[in-house]
């Protein structure tokens, strides 16, 4: 590579940091909806066709933002994950530090949280390269579950019979090697998750819970619990503690 082109693609490298930058704070200001090249590029001090060469358009700025949100919070949880041990920690652990993690980062962003988990931006649809990072927090808690299986430390929850195809359906598109009814419980604990995180972001919990971190571990155990998951045989096969005792990791 050339000392030119070196320098040139630094540069853009820069100028798009600076972009989105300015777009992030535009949308704590103002919301997603309001989000404007032009105003974007007026703050910048660049002219509206300039910033065309990075973004085409509005909705390629907030694709890329969306990218970054969704790889911000996927990397948290991946993170959070990877310092936790299944043989000295836990499955149960394991699953809590991830929904800690996910939690401290949507509380420290709330409205890039906003942006991937709040309402919906008028005329924007979003394109197939979002479905990859706005499924790492997913396949980090499929991954939980998936050591523990192995681990024998994952005991199946109950299904209605009705659900059951749909489990079956589930199960071969998200996780085919784990049993059906804990891929349905694990779709409907990431619900709960980011239900649970968005109510707590957008102040609907306010006035009524007030020791929020205790609240969220015994909530976010009470999904592990949901899920299936057990101490397993590295944890020396001990059941995790029920959801109503004092321990709340």
């Amino acid at each position: 590579m050339s000392t030119t082109r070196g320098a040139r693609e630094r540069a853009r490298t820069e100028v798009t940091a600076a972009i989105k930058e300015e777009a992030r704070r535009q949308l704590a200001a103002e919301g997603a909806a309001k989000l404007s090249l032009r105003a974007v590029a007026r703050e910048l001090g660049m002219v509206s066709s300039a910033l065309y060469r990075y973004f085409p358009s509005r909705d390629d700025l907030l694709t890329a933002l969306i990218v970054d949100a969704y790889d911000a919070v996927g990397a948290a949880a991946e993170t959070a994950l990877a310092r936790r041990s299944a043989r000295t920690d836990g499955h149960p652990a394991r699953w809590v530090a991830v929904c800690r993690a996910v939690r401290a980062w949507a509380l420290a962003h709330p409205h890039e949280y906003a942006l991937i988990y709040g309402s919906p931006v008028p005329g924007y649809t979003a394109p197939t390269t979002t479905v990859g990072p706005a499924s790492r927090v997913g396949r980090t808690l499929i991954s939980v579950a998936r050591d523990a299986h192995l681990d024998s430390g994952l005991a199946v929850p109950p299904l209605a019979a009705a659900l059951r195809p749909e489990a079956e359906r589930l199960a071969a598109d998200v996780a085919p090697d784990l049993p059906p009814p804990v891929v349905a419980a694990l779709v409907a604990a990431w619900s709960q998750l980011f239900g649970l995180i968005s109510f707590e972001v957008f102040g609907q919990f306010n006035r009524i819970v007030e020791d929020r971190d205790r609240f969220f571990d015994h909530c976010a155990m009470s999904l592990a619990h949901a899920v299936g998951l057990t101490g397993g045989q590295a944890a020396g096969a001990v059941p995790f503690a029920a959801p109503d005792s004092d321990d709340g990791s």
